[in-house]
């Protein structure tokens, strides 16, 4: 008995060692807890607080208003409309299912268009808002699918049913397609058309419930002028295309973002650089979950610098409807085209420059960019540049230039002669000025052969030249801008077509404009050169780069735009003169081709008309592969001090009757305001 209650003294006695190592230890690990606790606070509690509160800041940029395009006088071609926008700013870990939930509550304050939403955009808004219920469509393996795998599996599995939405869901989605279309910390346009002073006012009191929304100032281009000299100015890009598929690289290395509007075309796009002007920067302030906090105005940015064109509206309005009336006149039924450039010799300075198309439909439609790009045969318009070359290879001299204009048959050869010598066996004995001035095709032939060795002919006999003839010929009319791209201060220059065939045949044909065809921008540019006494300056549409003043009007001169020279032609100046003296001669001497027009003429106009053989190519599919002929014209006043240059091209007539030389005469009046164009007596 005594044994027993020892024993439970003994037990009794373990029980409270036990419970008290047991408090001991949560004593222990309480106070560790505590002390940690305290460690953290107060020794490292301000580190952890900046964690928590850490933000990042970083600089986006956003557009300015783009330069203006002006006249030479100052009246505005090209200029900007302000219109308010609504911007969205996406932040740099902005989830798809956040840009829901701020497009659901912007879309309660703004209307927007969903016309253009797509299923694929439907059902990515799904995605976006049903991310769980998407998971759970997913077997295990089809979560473990790559991305761009994955996705397509995900749009697989979206019903119709799903995507049934209200008209009030879409333009949610439409917001949402907007939003989503941004990169990180990239700024787009959630509406900048039509924005209403009401809509603008709600969107501003709830900017702060709005994460990456604001409002802003956009603008669009207008033209004052309405389509007049269109496609030359060009065009910009919309922010939803951004920037050109080819030349996203470079764009981006010079700092632009995707969505960035640039020019895509002419103008616009060649003076690119001036146009867009320095950016506005903005410091983004962003929390640790990539939400964009503030932003604040760190540079307000440069608006562009504006274009001051050579060109005169007024007159570019005139030759305009020069151009017009003649398609309208319907004098050939052929015809379906016109073109006209008129430009200042001793600069290269466009002053105007047109081309005008008969559509299917019969509608007149700007076609200036025709002037540049597209060409056509352009016949004895060219043989000043023949005789040039005639003097520079030494096959005539000043002393030394008197040949025969003759009928020339040779073998296997159609029969070649002059207009006004087509009789078999007559000699006519002219030199380089009447030879012009009565536009001689022999002479021009004869000058070929003699460039190829041969300076006899006997009727029926071989024509004994290389085809290389063709060659050289070429090349000393690239020095007039014949056949070579102008230089002209826009992309994408045509540069001319060299007929495929080359041969004895071809090279006398070359001779006298019957070969090779060029552009009208290139006939005008070889006029140039020989009116001003042998340099080929590039053709010039801007002038000055100025800049913008406080009342946003034309400001001060940024930079003039300097001549450019393409290249000097090395020819003795009396040759020059020579020439230019034949010229004369075909507005004033009675055998001139261009007499009956210009013999009179108060404007001392010198000139060189042209017609050439064709084959239809017009917008008339019944007419496709039929012979056709073009007229042209060249032709510069006043004669002893130019100040304008015209070339006229008329394309696809039924006839060989000079169309352009008329035209060329207007164009004339409309500048020196004589003819129909005088200004009237007061």
């Amino acid at each position: 008995m005594e044994d027993n209650t020892q024993n439970k003294r003994k037990r009794k006695s373990h029980i409270p060692l036990r419970l008290n190592l047991l408090f001991f230890i949560v004593f222990s690990l309480f106070s560790a807890v505590i002390f940690r606790l305290g460690y953290l606070q107060i020794v490292r509690g301000d580190e952890f607080e900046a964690i928590v509160k850490r933000t990042e800041t970083t600089l986006v940029t956003e557009s300015v208003p783009r330069g203006l395009i002006y006249d030479r006088d100052g009246n505005i071609l090209v200029g900007n409309e302000p219109q308010h926008s609504i911007t969205y700013t996406r932040g740099a870990n902005t989830t798809a299912e956040e840009m829901a939930k701020v497009a659901a509550a912007l879309a309660g304050l703004i209307n927007v268009s969903f016309e253009e939403l797509t299923e694929r955009d439907l059902k990515d808004y799904w995605i976006a808002i049903n991310n769980e219920v998407m998971l759970k469509r997913l077997s295990d393996d089809e979560k473990l699918l790559p991305g761009s795998e994955l996705y397509e599996v995900e749009l697989a599995k979206i019903t119709a049913e799903d995507i049934a939405y209200s008209d009030e869901q879409k333009e949610i989605a439409a917001i949402f397609k907007r939003m989503n279309s941004a990169y990180a910390l990239s700024t787009t346009s959630i509406k900048n058309k039509d924005v209403t002073d009401e809509e603008l006012a709600q969107v501003s009191e709830n900017l702060s419930g709005l994460s990456g929304v604001d409002v802003a100032t956009d603008w669009v281009r207008i033209y004052p002028e309405s389509d007049l000299l269109k496609s030359i100015l060009g065009g910009v890009t919309s922010e939803k295309i951004g920037l050109p598929s080819d030349k996203v690289a470079t764009y981006l290395a010079k700092g632009y973002a995707r969505n960035d509007r640039v020019g895509n075309s002419y103008l616009e796009q060649e003076y690119e650089s001036v146009l867009s002007g320095t950016k506005s920067q903005w410091e983004t302030i962003t929390n640790q979950s990539g939400e964009v906090v503030t932003r604040e105005e760190s540079y307000e940015g440069k608006a562009g610098d504006n274009l001051v064109l050579t060109i005169d509206i007024d007159f570019q309005k005139e030759i305009e409807q020069i151009a017009t009336g003649f398609l309208n006149s319907n004098v050939d039924s052929y015809n379906d085209r016109v073109y006209i450039v008129a430009s200042d010799p001793n600069t290269g300075e466009i002053l105007g420059m047109t081309g005008k198309q008969r559509s299917t439909s019969n509608e007149i439609v700007d076609d200036a960019l025709g002037v540049i790009n597209s060409s056509y045969g352009m016949g004895s318009a060219v043989k000043g540049a023949t005789v040039l070359t005639g003097y520079m290879t030494g096959v005539i001299s000043t002393d030394n230039n008197v040949l025969v204009d003759e009928p020339l048959q040779f073998q296997g050869s159609n029969l070649k002669k002059s207009v006004f010598n087509p009789t078999i066996g007559s000699q006519v004995a002219i030199n380089d000025i009447e030879a012009l001035a009565r536009s001689s095709n022999i002479y021009m032939i004869k000058l070929a052969m003699l460039m190829g060795g041969q300076s006899t002919y006997e009727a029926g006999s071989t024509l004994n030249i290389s085809p290389s003839v063709i060659d050289e010929l070429r090349g000393y009319f690239s020095q007039f801008g014949l056949g070579v791209k102008t230089g002209i201060d826009l992309p994408n220059e045509g540069s001319g077509l060299k007929a495929s065939e080359r041969s004895a045949d071809k090279a006398i044909n070359q001779s006298f404009g019957q070969s090779d065809l060029y552009t009208t921008l290139q006939l005008s540019q070889y006029i140039n050169t020989i009116v001003n006494g042998g340099t080929r300056y590039a053709p010039q549409l801007v002038s000055e780069i100025r800049s913008t003043d406080a009342n946003g009007a034309l400001g001060a001169l940024e930079t003039t735009l300097e001549t450019k020279v393409m290249n000097q032609v090395d020819v003795d100046a009396q040759a020059m003169e020579r020439v230019q003296q034949g010229f004369y001669q075909v507005t004033h001497s009675e055998n001139g081709t261009a007499y009956s027009t210009f013999g009179k003429d108060p404007n001392d106009v010198a000139a060189k008309t042209g017609t050439a053989e064709a084959f239809y190519d017009g917008n008339n599919d019944n007419l496709k592969g039929e012979s056709v002929f073009n007229s042209t014209f060249v032709g510069y006043a006043p004669f002893d001090n130019p100040e304008i240059t015209v070339t006229v091209v008329v394309p696809y007539l039924s006839t060989d009757t000079d169309r352009a030389t008329p035209i060329a005469k207007k164009v004339f009046d409309a500048y020196f305001n004589t003819g129909d164009y005088a200004t009237p007596a007061e």
